[in-house]
């Protein structure tokens, strides 16, 4: 019998991915700081995390990489992939057992099967499909849209879950540039993909009034890749999870 996919989402990019009966957390995230704020609640702490079995770290910002906070889980042998920046932070934070991840490089944890693929963004990044008991869930932190993503179901076969950034947001200093893919992108890249469920992720972000005025701009309302999925792939199904709420996928 197929193990049930669960997605719980804690805040922004961080997810909890229970697949193939393991459980995997996404970019951790669990403090605020001037100018980086969730937008939204933060549904656990480090501290009331469940067993982790594998731990994925797309780039070192501090909202996708937070491990100070995380630092607070009690087990520093759990196993980290992590962009290469990314690698030194999380020994230096006490954790024993990390590995960095090249693009179309893979790595087995126990029965997960963890590959990386590229992704595009302010600092370097890379992004995950994460595959166990015949499931697989595409992770795209906050990368732009590439040409090489186009390739995911070419190279790892049908995806039941892709978790994609949606909020195209904008640095405005020193001039105005893109640095996460759109809503209308994230739907073009659902549309080549064609996941079971496509899930938005990276849209409430807010760097508070201030920072918004002067140096962020970005789209905070997820129903743009909800109607954009549903104009230009209205056969793949789309799901806003709200915070601590866990989204069950059945086959």
């Amino acid at each position: 019998m197929t193990e049930p996919l669960v997605i719980t989402r804690i805040t922004h990019s961080c997810h909890l991915i229970q697949i193939g009966g393991l459980t995997v957390l996404t970019d951790p995230w669990f403090s605020q700081r001037t100018f980086y704020h969730p937008g939204e609640p933060i549904a656990l702490q480090p501290e009331a995390l469940p067993h982790l079995d594998a731990v994925v770290i797309s780039h070192e910002h501090y909202d996708h990489c937070d491990l100070d906070a995380f630092s607070r889980y009690p087990r520093k042998d759990v196993p980290l992939l992590v962009a290469g920046p990314v690698l030194k932070k999380a020994r230096k934070a006490g954790f024993s057992h990390v590995r960095a991840l090249e693009p179309w490089q893979s790595a087995r944890v126990g029965d997960l099967t963890i590959s990386a693929a590229p992704g595009k963004h302010g600092v370097y990044e890379v992004t995950y499909v994460i595959g166990s008991g015949g499931r697989s869930v595409y992770f795209a932190g906050d990368t732009l849209l590439i040409p090489e993503l186009h390739t995911l179901t070419d190279r790892y076969g049908p995806l039941d879950v892709a978790l994609l950034p949606v909020n195209g947001l904008h640095t405005r200093i020193p001039r105005s540039k893109q640095v996460v893919m759109n809503a209308e992108e994230a739907a073009e890249l659902t549309a080549t993909l064609r996941p079971k469920l496509a899930i938005p992720q990276h849209y409430a972000f807010t760097g508070g009034t201030i920072g918004d005025t002067l140096f962020l701009k970005s789209d905070k309302d997820p129903t743009l890749f909800v109607d954009a999925v549903h104009r230009l792939v209205p056969d793949v199904p789309v799901k806003v999870i709200n915070p601590g709420e866990p989204l069950t996928i059945t086959p």
